[in-house]
């Protein structure tokens, strides 16, 4: 896919590159990991990091502000090992990060609206997340973006808790 670039403010989203897929591996476990959103010992840090993976069947995006990524996105369109709870004609975005030093600057915004004008622009029905309890500023954009809980759809982990499950109908 081509790369193209898209301007929301003083944030950019566009594609990752592939020379940049270690930096967004490491953005990420920084923000879970350093943010106290998983534990370090965690079985999804392996899984955080490896953006190179993520980009093989994802759309890995990224946020620059001021030409620095400081977020980045997995856009995860139809047939993606990576949509865990989307149907047939639905995306679902996955592992949406942030650092701490960019956040309130609208850049998870860009990402999110990145990710439905993608799912808008395939004809897709809808866009699915999931999202951890303990990620309520997250919620909270989600929630004015217009993404409604789905609680049918939560994702039960084997700790016992569950992911909240999210959804924009398109």
């Amino acid at each position: 896919m081509a790369e193209t670039s898209v301007a929301r403010g003083p944030v950019t989203v566009r594609t990752a590159r592939p020379d940049e897929h270690d930096l967004v591996g490491e953005l990420t476990v920084e923000v879970y990991v350093g943010g106290g959103l998983v534990e370090p010992d965690s079985g999804y840090v392996p899984e955080l990091r490896d953006a190179r993976a993520r980009a093989a069947d994802t759309e890995l995006l990224v946020a620059e502000l001021a030409g620095e990524v400081v977020g980045a996105v997995a856009y995860c369109p139809p047939g993606s090992r990576y949509a865990a709870l989307a149907g047939a004609d639905e995306a679902e975005f996955r592992m949406l990060a942030v650092v701490e030093r960019a956040r309130g600057r609208g850049v998870g915004r860009a990402l999110v609206e990145a990710c439905l004008d993608r799912a808008r622009a395939a004809g897709l029905s809808g866009l699915r997340l999931v999202t951890q309890h303990n990620m309520p500023a997250a919620h909270r954009l989600y929630e004015r973006l217009g993404f409604r809980r789905t609680p049918e759809r939560d994702w039960p982990l084997e700790s016992g808790k569950h992911l909240l499950a999210y959804h924009m109908p398109l």
